[in-house]
Order: C-alpha cells, then sequence, then structure tokens
C-alpha cells in the first residue's frame, strides 16, 4: 500500500469565494489561529462538525479542501 497524504486546500477555495480568514472563522466560530493552523496543516485532525461547517459557508463539499496525494519517498 502506497503512503499518502492528506493536503489541505483552504487557501484555495477562500480565494475562489473572495473571503478572509478572518470572516470565516467568524461565521464558523473558530479562532483564527486554529484556522490559520487548519490551513496550514498543521493539525492531526478536525472535527466532522468543523468540516461541515467550512462546507455550508464555502458552498463546497469536503473533497474541494482535502486532497489525498502520494507521499514522497
Amino acid at each position: 500500500m502506497s503512503e499518502v497524504e492528506i493536503v489541505v486546500r483552504l487557501d484555495v477555495m477562500l480565494a475562489r469565494r473572495k473571503m478572509r480568514s478572518r470572516e470565516l472563522a467568524e461565521r464558523i466560530g473558530i479562532t483564527e489561529a486554529n484556522l490559520s493552523l487548519l490551513k496550514s496543516g498543521k493539525v492531526k485532525g478536525i472535527r466532522f462538525e468543523t468540516l461541515a461547517a467550512i462546507c455550508a459557508v464555502l458552498d463546497c463539499q469536503p473533497g474541494d479542501l482535502l486532497e489525498a496525494i502520494p507521499r514522497e519517498s
């Protein structure tokens, strides 16, 4: 089985929706600092509740925000 890593593409979706991180954080009820950690991929997980809130605000699907790519050896 090949190794993959999950890459967060939240910054891409924010740009497509012409929305700033601050606005998204306010609308989903998390801090900008936590949203920044999520955007940078420096988190070990995300609650489905938070993912659902992001998808609702950005009108997208989880697959628009997360991408599995082969890990470089």
